[in-house]
């Protein structure tokens, strides 16, 4: 059943959201091929079989972990050697509790968790930042009711470059690589000739732009994509999304992502060292449509607009050329000032409202209503047109990033 979905997803006649909206079972191992099960939750856990017991690349997320251990334990009851962790995400490391909780039941060792050595600093950097992270996700995802965790299993194994893992008659060449996260493994399987690749692949534009998260690094993400396609190898699975069979598909998804990326670095480099500014440069640079035509670079999560975004930050720091900007005033006291000059902060907000309902501007729009909002943060009709315009404005956004900072205005 997860293959024929992956079928109709590779033809464009399916989509991602399907398959967390009942397109398909929750909480079902499919059994892929031998010896080789995925969960597809909101992050995939991949299930294999050796003689020595189970290997987990990647656990899930907190919420589905139960679901997650009863789906595994209804496909095979051999006991969990090995949990690999693709990178330190909350989605992908906190679904091991269950599975701990049964080793120490059943008088087991623990599973073995194995990653790399930047996800301990990664864990430790989440605590550090606890209520900022419980407010940005909250946000990002539209949940009021979103927890950041207290704890994480760290990694019992780290490794810095490259590590081969021999596990029941199956080999794990794991490989460090620096993309959506500087802490990423992407790992290969010969005797399956199979490729796991965490989020380095997820079926929709890369997450590499996120306007509330740190650095990513699209060019590195890029060669890790051409190393994966150089395996040429028959079956990929991804940390969000289907598998993707056949050596080709598989080949010409990796280096079509990798191109995807490639791009939108050469066209903003060069913008760059044209002297332009990031005004300029975000309002310039697109992805190549041939490319965002395809099903698995939709900009459905992240936007190549906030790529070039993190583009500019990771080569060119923080301050985006404005000479205004680098030393900004009170965001209050110039609202004021511009709503002064514009007749008052209810112009503004007409003037808003005329640029999202008539003249088709909702970035123009927003910006005024947010000018408008600063100079009068009281007044009622300026936060009736305000919950409007970004309750609109997050209606028609085609991105969970976008949609997410938007609807979080209208409901603030």
């Amino acid at each position: 059943m997860l293959m024929r979905y992956a079928e109709r997803m590779w033809h464009g006649e399916a989509r991602m959201e399907g398959l967390l909206n009942g397109d398909l079972p929750q909480g079902v191992a499919f059994d892929i091929a031998d010896g080789i099960a995925v969960v597809p939750t909101f992050a995939n856990v991949i299930v294999l079989a050796t003689d020595e017991g189970l290997v987990l690349f990647d656990t899930g997320a907190p919420n589905t972990a139960r679901r997650n251990h009863r789906a595994i334990r209804a496909w095979r009851d051999d006991p969990v050697r090995y949990a690999i962790y693709s990178h330190g995400h909350i989605d992908h490391v906190l679904g091991l509790g269950p599975f701990d909780e049964e080793a120490d039941r059943n008088g087991r060792e623990r599973p073995v968790v194995v990653a790399h050595e930047a996800v301990k600093d990664r864990f430790d950097r989440y605590t550090l930042t606890r209520d900022y992270n419980q407010v940005v996700n909250a946000r990002q995802f539209a949940n009021p009711k979103f927890r950041w965790p207290e704890t994480f299993r760290y990694p019992d194994l780290t490794y810095r470059d490259d590590h081969r893992l021999r596990v029941g008659g199956l080999t794990f060449e794991l490989h460090h690589a620096r993309g959506e996260t500087d802490d990423h493994t992407w790992a290969y399987v010969p005797e399956r000739d199979l490729l796991l690749a965490g989020d380095l692949f997820i079926w929709n534009s890369p997450n590499c732009g996120n306007p509330q998260k740190v650095q990513r690094y699209p060019a590195e993400w890029a060669a890790a994509l051409r190393a994966m396609a150089e395996l040429d190898a028959s079956l990929l699975l991804p940390g969000h999304g289907v598998p993707i069979a056949g050596k080709d598909r598989v080949r010409t998804a990796l280096t079509d992502v990798a191109e995807y990326l490639e791009s939108l670095v050469s066209q903003t480099l060069e913008l760059m060292n044209g002297g332009a500014r990031l005004s300029e440069i975000i309002h310039t640079v697109r992805a190549p449509e041939h490319l965002a035509a395809k099903p698995y670079l939709r900009a459905a999560y992240d936007e190549p607009e906030f790529i070039v975004r993190n583009i500019w930050r990771l080569y060119g720091g923080w301050w985006d050329g404005d000479p205004a900007s680098l030393k900004p005033p009170r965001s209050d006291r110039l609202a004021s000032v511009l709503a002064e000059l514009a007749g008052g902060p209810h112009d503004l907000a007409e003037r808003a409202r005329r640029a999202l309902e008539e003249d088709s501007e909702p970035r123009l729009a927003a910006s005024l209503i947010e000018l408008a909002r600063q100079a009068a943060p009281e007044d009622d009709a300026i936060k009736d047109a305000y919950r409007h315009i970004f309750s609109a404005l997050s209606q028609s956004a085609t991105s969970l990033m976008t949609r997410g900072i938007y609807l979080a205005a209208a409901n603030g």
